[in-house]
């Protein structure tokens, strides 16, 4: 039987949410599987990927064959590099300590990585908040000073008016 590791789709519309299962090949995508190994949710960001490590790669060392979304995630969990490494380890290559050492430092550099991305997201979303406050309390002084400009009376209208009132008094003394 041809067993293939795949995505079996969950969730609402516009909103996925996918189950990781071993599923025969002739089985329908959201019909009958094997064995639920994991889940992937592309709506955080970064995409929370929660797998069994060791039940993937038992079933990937025994022949399943992931479909090309599962094998970025499982490449993006190190589940295929741990069974190159182990290829490695069979063939004489790489001794046991050698294949924990490179597959720890690989899951460490990586860990880095994430945790850099993540920092990264966190530090341009405070940026983009603080810029947003920035022009927004630009808006509202210049708001508050239209209408205080609109209020105010103009300056020409007052001395005009003082002119007038200075003509008419001096023409009313006149006169008497």
């Amino acid at each position: 039987m041809a067993t293939k590791i795949r995505l079996q789709r969950h969730g609402k519309k516009g909103k996925p949410f996918y189950y990781i299962v071993v599923a025969d090949a002739r089985a329908p995508r959201d019909g009958r599987f094997i064995e639920r190994l994991g889940s992937y949710n592309p709506n955080t960001n970064p995409a929370t990927i929660d797998i069994n490590f060791d039940k993937t790669l038992d079933w990937v060392n025994s022949g399943a064959q992931p479909t090309d979304t599962c094998r970025a995630i499982l490449s993006y969990k190190g589940v295929l590099y741990k069974k190159h490494l182990q290829g490695g380890l069979k063939k004489g290559a790489l001794t046991e300590e050698q294949v924990e050492a490179k597959f720890q430092e690989w899951l460490d550099h990586k860990d880095g990585k994430i945790t850099g991305k993540k920092t990264s997201l966190v530090s341009a979303k405070d940026e983009a908040r603080k810029a947003a406050l920035a022009a927004e309390a630009i808006k509202k002084e210049e708001k508050a000073a239209a209408i205080a400009a609109k209020n105010a009376p103009v300056a020409e209208e007052v001395e005009a008016t003082a002119e007038e009132d200075a003509a008419t008094e001096t023409e009313a003394e006149s006169a008497e």
